[in-house]
């Protein structure tokens, strides 16, 4: 199973609107993967591409609410909720839960296709950042154990002197790993490697030995 783009998976029982979806998505050019229950969709292998997740609610083996909640920890592709019963206080559940949509049978073609449009967005923009962070850990793996005691001290906005103090180290020896940091790091400023840090939520260090009221860019 595999498509250069991206794939729409859709679960529902009823093999007829399976089908009729399967068809609508490819005459959009949008590439459809169908399946009758979650556990199918679960166990089969899927490509590792921007997708959209169209899930019926009322499924033989499990409800799709609960369903998006079982996954919710893992890598999966924004849901569109479909259903043939559908209630306020399960639509709001499935949004609360990060559903891109509930839509209600029978519903348009061009919502649900709105719908989708905004999904694979979505996963696109979340596999773009997962990477960019991905980048950024093996780059933060880089640094030596010194380095990475200097790294939130440095974003923390202390003096490079109350830094060294606080390692023991000379002024000197702090800035060469400072400058080490930040060219590991690839970061262009002191703020590019504080953002750096909040990405990576590296804690905040700060000085036992200067007081709050010292902090100071260096």
């Amino acid at each position: 199973m595999t498509t250069d783009d991206h794939v729409v998976f859709v679960v529902d029982d009823d093999e007829r609107i399976r089908e009729a979806l399967s068809e609508l998505l490819a005459s959009h050019g949008m590439h459809a993967v169908a399946f009758g229950s979650a556990g199918d969709y679960v166990s089969a292998d899927k490509p590792d591409v921007p997708a959209c997740l169209i899930l019926d609610v009322e499924l033989p083996d499990i409800n799709g609410l609960d369903l998006q909640k079982q996954i919710a920890e893992r890598d999966h592709p924004p849901i569109v909720f479909i259903t043939g019963h559908g209630d306020i206080p399960s639509s709001v559940r499935a949004i609360k839960d990060g559903a891109v949509d509930f839509l209600t049978k029978p519903f348009s073609d061009s919502d649900l296709m709105a719908a989708i449009r905004v999904a694979i967005a979505r996963d696109r923009e979340i596999r773009s950042e997962r990477a960019e962070l991905g980048v950024l850990r093996r780059r933060y793996l880089e640094l030596t154990p010194r380095e990475r005691e200097v790294l939130p001290l440095v974003v923390s906005g202390l003096l490079n002197k109350q830094a060294a103090a606080e390692l023991g180290i000379s002024e000197v020896t702090l800035q060469i790993h400072r400058r080490n940091v930040m060219q590991k790091m690839m970061a262009a400023s002191l703020a590019d490697l504080v953002r750096i840090a909040e990405r990576l939520e590296i804690p905040i260090t700060h000085s036992r030995r200067a007081g709050g009221s010292e902090h100071a860019q260096a």
